[in-house]
């Protein structure tokens, strides 16, 4: 009976621990607010309200927890200087396009529609100096590409 007990104990400690571990954390991050430009060509251009992550807790968290996301918003990961990226959508509630971003601004990479909660790693096809997440399938929407150029925040001036 002692071993039952103390089997349902542990069971117990193991539910508790795997609940809280997917809470959200207690205190709210703080981030920086910009403004990106992206230039799309022949002249089209389009603005993204964006919160800025520049320390490793910041880049922790991310858009975790989030429920929803305005459709010109977004978060800007700065890594300051380009070096390799991966991402993943841990704790992540929506879908979220990611926008890899070279030092002077150029896009390189983008991946689509990644799937919320997903421990998949999704990796930078280069360095890049930042990671521009968005509402899943907003770049498809606006055609954004590769080679289109973004402007603002750690960038220089908006365009």
């Amino acid at each position: 009976m002692r071993w039952i007990r103390l089997a349902v104990f542990s069971v117990a400690l193991l539910a508790a621990g795997v609940a809280a571990a997917q809470m959200p954390p207690q205190t709210v991050m703080d981030f920086g607010h910009s403004l990106v430009m992206i230039d799309l060509g022949g002249g089209a251009k389009h603005a993204f309200s964006v919160e800025v992550a520049t320390t490793p807790a910041q880049h922790s968290q991310g858009l975790m927890y989030r429920r929803e996301l305005a459709a010109d918003a977004g978060m800007l990961f700065d890594f300051g200087d380009p070096q390799d990226v991966s991402m993943w959508m841990k704790n992540t509630f929506i879908p979220l396009d990611m926008v890899f971003i070279a030092d002077d601004g150029r896009i390189v990479g983008i991946t689509q529609r990644a799937v919320p909660q997903s421990l998949a790693i999704i990796a930078s096809p280069q360095p890049v100096r930042a990671v521009l997440e968005i509402n899943g399938g907003r770049a498809s929407s606006l055609g954004i590409r590769v080679g289109d150029r973004v402007s603002g925040a750690i960038f220089g001036p908006a365009r």
